[in-house]
């Protein structure tokens, strides 16, 4: 066999998490991605705020391909996963907590109980586990770290300064009632709404807002002014562009 062959940037895997806020079995989704992205994985994956962003052209469908995607959700609405499906292509794997929690006999993850701390460890490593398959990556159990023939070439490809979480996607401050928030990948959002020809108004609106929200969590009570200002923000950008 002659040749070496090139030299391809670190492929990893992109990590969607559910933001449900109102339930623990979503703090445990949040923790046991933190788990993986900070600890068990750090070099082997990236936080995927929004899928949205690999639905676009040549060069994102590539993304799209070099970042198989885990979708990890709370509870069995699956957010995450169908948002994934929804608007880039179906997760390469799926995990929910809630059908942890059940198979593991865990009993409930309120408060992070004893139980739920537990389903933390239990999640974060069915994680881990799935990122090792997608990257046909084999473990040293006893070293507890890749085999050394499994390692994947150092990554080469630069870091796009946008949102803190690495993967790369823009995010946008907007005021909401007199304080600045950050709204990851907002101006994707707008994009792919006004390509499709989807302008500012009742029918858009709700949409819109459904897209932004499974990413962006909405504090209890604030859901209208958070609404009035994306859709202020949204009636800009179309200003815009036209």
């Amino acid at each position: 066999m002659g040749g070496k062959m090139p030299d391809l940037p670190k492929k990893k895997v992109g990590i969607v998490a559910c933001s449900g806020e109102e339930m623990a079995e979503g703090t445990v989704t949040r923790l046991a991605a933190l788990r993986v992205l900070e600890q068990l994985r750090s070099n082997e994956t990236v936080t995927i705020c929004l899928p949205l962003f690999l639905a676009g052209g040549e060069g994102d469908r590539a993304f799209a391909r070099f970042y198989p995607t885990i979708a990890i959700d709370g509870c069995d609405k699956r957010c995450a996963a169908r948002g994934t499906e929804m608007y880039s292509g179906k997760p390469a794997a799926s995990i929910v907590v809630t059908d942890v929690i059940q198979t593991k006999h865990l009993g409930t993850a309120r408060r992070l109980s004893e139980a739920g701390l537990e389903a933390v460890d239990v999640v974060a490593d069915q994680v881990a586990q799935q990122v090792d398959e997608l990257l046909g990556v084999k473990w040293d159990r006893k070293q507890g770290q890749p085999s050394k023939e499994a390692q994947p070439a150092e990554e080469s490809e630069a870091k796009i300064a946008t949102c803190s979480c690495g993967s790369g996607i823009p995010i946008q401050k907007v005021q909401v009632d007199g304080q600045e928030v950050t709204f990851v990948a907002l101006p994707l959002v707008f994009e792919q709404f006004h390509d499709a020809g989807k302008l500012p108004g009742d029918g858009t609106t709700a949409e819109l807002m459904q897209m932004v929200k499974i990413y962006n969590p909405i504090p209890d009570g604030q859901e209208a002014a958070y609404t009035e200002a994306v859709m202020r923000e949204y009636a800009a950008f179309c200003q815009e562009q036209n």
